[in-house]
């Protein structure tokens, strides 16, 4: 059973859980919209709560990519405050963690059994942790571009992110040149990406910082973790040669694409100018409506279904528990405090008047 579904709140996680041993267990959400206590629905929009009345100029989805310590949270975090977008830093492996429950940032076997110091240490370890790692990390990333996508149709501001489930695929590719993962884990891969991305709209425009390896490599001893520094000099070049040579070339389909060195990242004005003389003029994003908006809000919105399609019942050793252990993590993440019912109605971390709510 995927490690997914542990996480996947009271109500979706008992669907899978029914299949072990018949429980009937408490509703709930692990996320709701971060502007309102209440979900949007059939009935906001029957009273006239249309997204593109919200939507301005800078009602986008800006994506910036890049190698690791190439300055992509920087130069986002930059250009979010000068267009007066939204930041989202880089999904990481405790994303879910940080936007559910207080915050606390769980053990890793509530976080699929993975972490990115053993990733760096032993990146061929032979219990399937490199795939174990990029698949969690992956759904992290659906469940961030989803956040994003909640955030622009609820409020009409656009968001900037750092890299995006579209542009995932690069480490999983560098990981299976250098050997790190076995061709089963690529084809499941592919299998969940397509269907996990099915229902979304891609970025409005992907900014890629060229920073060269040597270049990545030095700032990496300077700043970067010390298990960072191990990092294998073939393996970034293999992450620049995915995006160079696949990913730009897709999205650019879709998406507007700007690139930039190092240093001329560094002048966002001049990143900024460059924004404004795009266009803007392809893409799905110029077929939606009202009616698509409204769908695709709903969508977003309920987390338990955009994580569904990250759990599709495909064996792969690597990312696949049994039925016990699934149990004894399960149950033992429920006993957590203020895991057991959705927030706000849990006694134990003193929630008040839960009866009246």
């Amino acid at each position: 059973m995927s490690l997914w579904r542990v996480r996947l709140g009271p109500a979706a996680a008992a669907a899978a859980h029914g299949r072990l041993r018949s429980s009937v267990l408490p509703a709930a959400r692990i996320h709701v919209s971060p502007m309102r206590n209440l979900q949007y629905g059939w009935l906001a929009y029957m009273l006239g709560d249309r997204t593109s009345k919200k939507l301005t100029e800078y009602s986008k989805i800006f994506t910036v990519e890049g190698s690791l310590c190439s300055g992509k949270g920087k130069l986002a975090q930059k250009l979010a405050e000068k267009l007066g977008m939204k930041y989202f830093p880089e999904a990481d492996i405790h994303y879910l963690n940080r936007i559910t429950g207080d915050g606390t940032l769980l053990d890793e076997k509530f976080n699929g059994f993975c972490n990115l110091e053993r990733f760096y240490n032993d990146p061929k370890c032979p219990d399937g942790h490199s795939y174990r790692l990029q698949s969690w990390l992956f759904g992290n990333r659906v469940l961030q571009y989803a956040d994003a996508l909640e955030h622009l149709l609820s409020t009409g501001q656009g968001v900037v992110l750092e890299r995006s489930p579209y542009s995932d695929f690069v480490f999983l590719d560098a990981m299976f040149k250098q050997g790190y993962i076995h061709k089963r884990c690529l084809a499941h891969y592919k299998e969940i990406k397509e269907i996990a991305i099915s229902e979304f709209l891609p970025p409005h425009l992907v900014i890629y910082l060229d920073v060269p390896v040597p270049e990545v490599q030095k700032r990496l001893q300077e700043k970067g973790e010390p298990y960072e520094r191990k990092v294998s000099p073939q393996y970034l070049q293999n992450i620049e040669d995915a995006y160079k040579k696949t990913f730009l070339p897709e999205i650019s389909e879709t998406s507007e694409v700007l690139q930039y060195t190092a240093s001329d990242a560094e002048d966002v004005e001049k990143v900024v100018e460059d924004i404004e003389y795009l266009t803007f003029n392809k893409g799905p994003w110029l077929e939606q409506d009202d009616v698509s908006f409204h769908h695709l809000r709903l969508h977003v919105q309920d987390k338990s279904r955009v994580l569904d399609s990250v759990t599709v019942p495909y064996f792969v050793p690597e990312i696949t528990i049994g039925g016990n252990e699934y149990d004894k993590i399960y149950y033992e993440f429920r006993s957590l405090p203020g895991r057991y019912f959705s927030k706000g109605y849990n006694a134990d971390v003193g929630d008040k008047w839960i009866w009246l709510k």
